[in-house]
């Protein structure tokens, strides 16, 4: 099989003929991974550990520098920059709609549109990968609201001020509808992977009740999920935590692929996740990134990516990665031997 065709038919929750691999890292991660393996750039790592996906990305804009290490992005979300040995780790702070004190406030805010974005390097993009699954996107209707708003206020506006957060979701989800649109549209149709975003969940369980997700996240995501599909693409959905509770809400959505399958308690096992929803659901990710991957051997990691690999992917339905981005503390050997477990 082609690496896309092998993403393909894992998503499709046919047999591969083995299981695909994908790789996400924060940038230091990465450096870090560079530098150990004395590869010149990502692309030439991607052929070492066999991966079968790329991803497509439209340039970064640049954040506003607000003074005393804050930066600002497009969206308003605030943030400073935590140094680590390999380079600067993103660390949220509250938002630029933190101090709202009416909708009025939220409806002044310079809200960006989706021309801020240069969609025009995607096509190239995609000619450079004819054989590899693309993904593309990074598109946050429930979260990345909550970080402009602040997580504190965001979560009071639920409960006293419902139609600030559906005027702060429906801002996100038209945004990124049309931005999805023209990614496809550039690329003529090529892409096959379209990344959510919203993290539902912490460790110990679900961070809103199913009532609100019904009223607050299902409308935004059905309209996002909607829009891939149109496209032609398969819809990967990303929340990190103890997500178990929600995830028959997202299969009735149309959710085609869940990552990235954080271990956190038994339903969030992959035995669990396979017997509970295997039929109905693909998965990426899974391989611990809080203690297995910075801590373990490489010889308990490989253990684990094999598991992991023949649990949820028996029959198709699985595409190997971490349990989020690669952190820079995870030593280098850790992350090779993950994909060298997977067997070829």
């Amino acid at each position: 099989m082609t690496p896309r065709e092998r993403v393909l038919a894992a998503a499709r929750r046919e047999p591969p003929d083995r299981t695909p691999r994908d790789f996400w890292a924060e940038p230091p991660a990465l450096r870090r991974l560079l530098d150990h393996t004395g590869f010149p750039d990502q692309d030439r790592l991607l052929e070492a550990i066999e991966a079968d996906v790329r991803r497509l990305e439209t340039p970064a804009l640049p954040e506003r520098r607000l003074g005393n290490g804050l930066l600002q992005n497009f969206w308003g979300e605030r943030f400073i920059e935590q140094p680590t040995p390999w380079g600067p780790m993103r660390q949220d702070v509250k938002g630029a709609l933190a101090g709202a004190s009416s909708l009025a406030d939220l409806e002044a805010f310079h809200w960006p549109a989706p021309d801020c974005l240069d969609h025009s390097g995607l096509a190239e993009q995609a000619r450079r990968y004819p054989q590899h699954a693309l993904l593309y996107g990074f598109a946050d209707v429930w979260q990345r609201p909550a970080l402009v708003r602040g997580w504190e206020e965001f979560f009071l506006d639920m409960v006293e001020r419902p139609e600030w957060v559906h005027f702060l979701c429906r801002k996100f989800t038209d945004f990124y509808l049309e931005d999805y649109t023209r990614a496809a549209e550039t690329t003529q149709g090529r892409i096959d992977l379209y990344l959510l975003i919203s993290d539902l969940a912490g460790q110990r369980g679900p961070l809103i009740s199913a009532s609100m997700f019904r009223e607050f996240v299902e409308p935004y995501l059905k309209d996002m999920i909607e829009r891939i599909h149109q496209l032609g693409g398969l819809a990967m959905y990303h929340s990190c935590g103890a997500v178990a509770p929600f995830i028959p809400e997202l299969i009735r959505l149309g959710v085609d692929i869940l990552d990235p399958l954080q271990p956190a308690g038994p339903a969030m096992q992959p035995e669990r996740l396979k017997a509970d929803f295997g039929r109905r659901l693909s998965f990426h990710g899974g391989i611990d990134m809080q203690d297995l991957l910075p801590r373990g051997t490489p010889a308990q990691v490989a253990a684990q990516a094999r598991r992991y690999c023949e649990v949820l992917g028996a029959g198709g339905g699985y595409i190997l990665a971490p349990a989020h981005l690669f952190q820079p503390d995870v030593p280098p050997e850790n992350i090779l031997a993950m994909y060298h477990g997977a067997g070829s």
